[in-house]
């Protein structure tokens, strides 16, 4: 309840930008709920909102700009699909034969990486690449169970970043996304 009112008092003068740190924390899933719908209202009304959080599925959801806040600085700052964007093309790969199909693969123009996973593989490669290599499956005699694109997600990305070795990882105060 400290949430919603805090919230409405601030609403009450009408405000240009609202600031909310951690909105949903302490709030029942149906109270979570509500209070998503309440932000994305809010901007839909011209409403400008800084939400700070660490649930990156709830930034996900919401924001459509963010920084990333590694031991006090910056270190990313942009439109969120252009972060998600700039991870380059990935595409999850099951086949009749993964084993057969790793090899195929490593071996393909325009393919990078190929790494084995519990279900099948994930491939480095854009479209015209992914196409390249599923001619050649099937004309290896592989069948193909499924081929679909595989994005990272915000929190993958937000490891990457904040997690890499540099001078900023020091173990400090948890990093935070901010949109």
């Amino acid at each position: 309840m400290k949430q919603r009112l805090g919230i409405a008092g601030a609403l009450i003068r009408d405000p240009a930008l609202l600031i909310l740190d951690e909105p949903t924390t302490g709030l029942d899933p149906a109270g979570m709920r509500d209070m998503r719908v309440l932000v994305r209202r809010l901007v839909d009304q011209g409403i400008t909102v800084l939400l700070s959080s660490h649930i990156m599925s709830e930034v996900e959801e919401l924001c459509d700009r963010l920084a990333i806040v590694r031991s006090g600085s910056v270190i990313y700052e942009g439109r969120l699909d252009e972060l998600l964007r700039s991870t380059g093309q990935h595409y999850r790969l099951r086949t009749t034969d993964d084993e057969r199909a790793l090899e195929i693969a490593t071996h393909q123009p325009g393919v990078g990486e190929v790494r084995r996973e519990d279900d099948g593989l994930t491939v480095a490669a854009d479209e015209d690449a992914a196409v390249g290599l599923s001619v050649a499956l099937v004309e290896a005699g592989l069948g193909i169970r499924a081929l679909v694109p595989a994005a990272a997600s915000l929190e993958e990305l937000f490891f990457r970043l904040t997690e890499g070795d540099g001078p900023a990882t020091n173990g400090a105060a948890r990093p935070k996304v901010s949109a």
